[in-house]
């Protein structure tokens, strides 16, 4: 196995390898400017995060919008044709698309406000023992599904129960 010398790689300027000597020389790297996209040679890094997630860059940004909570296909079309943005690939958005894209996507309640916000309407109905507070606390369905013979990712794992011994 050839070993690859750190002076044959090529750098950015914005790319600095920083190395101690010794017989076990340990490696970091610093990245002093802050910038989404680094060119080091080939290699692009880039980093799409939009209302407060990663979203992938090799699908349509139809697509890629729905990886955040709270936004459905509906909304990422909507999002789309109200910013007049072609659905192209996440990658080849330019910065100026991704800055709108940004300020649209924080009008709408999305990621953890919308997580909370569930979780404190569900809390509420909890406190006022209605009957769909009741259901959320026993861990079954609340919106009138049979209970029969589905719903068991509400009540859990099938707990079997020994049957009664004929009597003759």
């Amino acid at each position: 196995m050839a070993a690859v010398s750190l002076s044959s790689l090529p750098l950015a300027s914005s790319l600095s390898i920083v190395s101690s000597s010794g017989a076990n020389p340990s490696f970091s790297l610093s990245f002093p400017n802050s910038s989404p996209t680094q060119k080091c040679g080939g290699l692009s890094i880039r980093c799409v995060r939009v209302g407060g997630v990663e979203i992938p860059n090799n699908k349509r940004v139809e697509f890629s919008l729905q990886y955040i909570h709270g936004i459905g296909r509906s909304r990422s079309r909507q999002i789309l044709c109200d910013l007049n943005l072609d659905n192209k690939v996440t990658k080849e958005l330019s910065e100026e698309e991704l800055i709108s894209l940004r300020d649209e996507v924080s009008k709408y309640m999305v990621e953890g406000d919308l997580k909370r916000f569930n979780r404190l309407a569900i809390e509420r109905l909890k406190e006022i023992r209605c009957y769909r507070g009741i259901r959320h606390e026993m861990g079954l369905p609340c919106r009138g599904q049979r209970t029969k013979n589905n719903c068991r990712t509400l009540k859990g794992k099938k707990v079997t129960v020994a049957g009664k011994k004929k009597t003759r």
